[in-house]
């Protein structure tokens, strides 16, 4: 026997290969009755090497990414309730990205990219749990724009800093409470035949293709009803106060529009993740757009979270400002260790509106 060109580590892939067959996999016959088998993107070697590379670029931007904006709002560099909003956002989507892409990674070189129900089952309830508390929380944000230049003068009182805990923490309970009944509902469903998952990971509507319940249709109207309660809800709230904003800068003139340069970067993230989200779930699926589901899916799960600390680091000079200040405070305490000489980055005076929220 002549020896193999590939690399040592394309040997699990070269028998997972012999061994199962696109067809045998539909059969479902080499799971167990607890565990799926995710069947993902491509198997070849290079192609799992790119995917690799591509998936491990995502989630390092994701993470650092969102957490430069958690410590600046840590650090009191910003502070506002749309910037308390914003750091809970940043956390929200360290997490949310964390439930799906360190699988993705480890079944990168996989040669079973197999999941059990018990961990199924938990990511997607965590998934929803995130997702849904992004959606609320954007509909906080949007709230918040609405009162700040619809209601200038009553914004002090009416976004006080009680608010904003309760509407976080609302925010996180309708996602939680709303993910473990869609979670309880999809556990009960009985799975028999394939236990394949044509996907990227477990996933509420690609679960239920598989699930031989005669009650499948109702269970999925039922959990679909459950989230787009949530996904709908928050969008619809977002909406209005977005109309009334625009309706407000409309009847204001060219003085409200500075106000609403600071909307852009909170509209373009409502305006992927919502956009992204409606075409993954309301498209219809078929056989034939499976690859698209799954570019689709990294979209807002993957992709989306690592775009929304730069959208809002390049359209608000106020985070970039921050992240100067925070830059040259840096500086100057490593330059006076040794002197012992206390020296302010900025001015004091530059920072008398910081504190007043």
């Amino acid at each position: 026997m002549g020896e193999s060109t590939h690399p040592p580590s394309t040997c699990p892939y070269l028998l997972l290969s012999l061994q199962m067959s696109p067809e045998s996999l539909q059969q479902g016959n080499l799971s167990s009755p607890t565990t799926f088998l995710l069947l993902g993107f491509s198997t070849a070697y290079g192609a799992q090497v790119t995917l690799c590379l591509f998936f491990s670029f995502i989630y390092l931007v994701t993470v650092l990414g969102n957490l430069l904006i958690v410590t600046l709002v840590w650090l009191d560099h910003l502070q506002s309730p749309m910037y308390f909003f914003l750091g809970h956002l940043s956390f929200l989507d360290i997490c949310y990205s964390s439930v799906t892409l360190p699988k993705i990674l480890g079944d990168s070189f996989s040669p079973q990219k197999t999941i059990s129900f018990v961990g199924c089952i938990t990511q997607i309830y965590f998934f929803l749990c995130f997702g849904g508390s992004e959606c609320v929380l954007l509909a906080a944000m949007a709230y918040d724009r609405y009162l700040s230049i619809c209601h200038p003068f009553r914004y002090p009182v009416l976004m006080s800093r009680r608010m904003c805990h309760c509407l976080v923490a609302i925010s996180w309970l309708s996602g939680s409470l709303s993910s473990l009944i869609q979670a309880f509902l999809t556990a009960r469903l009985p799975f028999c035949g394939s236990k394949v998952i044509d996907h990227l990971f477990c996933e509420m509507p690609f679960l239920l293709q598989v699930s031989c319940s005669p009650n499948a249709p109702l269970n999925k109207a039922t959990l679909y009803a459950l989230a787009g309660t949530i996904a709908m809800g928050s969008f619809l709230l977002t909406l209005v106060s977005y109309a009334h904003i625009i309706r407000a800068v409309l009847q204001k003139g060219m003085g409200m529009q500075k106000a609403f340069a600071t909307c852009t970067s909170h509209l373009t993230v409502v305006s992927l993740f919502f956009g992204a989200g409606a075409v993954a779930y309301l498209v219809p699926h078929s056989s034939g757009s499976k690859e698209r589901d799954k570019v689709l899916a990294l979209l807002y799960a993957a992709v989306t979270p690592m775009l929304n600390p730069i959208i809002y680091s390049l359209r608000n000079s106020e985070v970039k400002g921050a992240i100067r200040k925070a830059l040259c405070r840096g500086r100057l305490q490593m330059s006076t260790t040794g002197s012992g000489i206390a020296t302010e980055c900025p001015p004091r005076s530059l920072r008398q509106g910081w504190s007043s929220w």
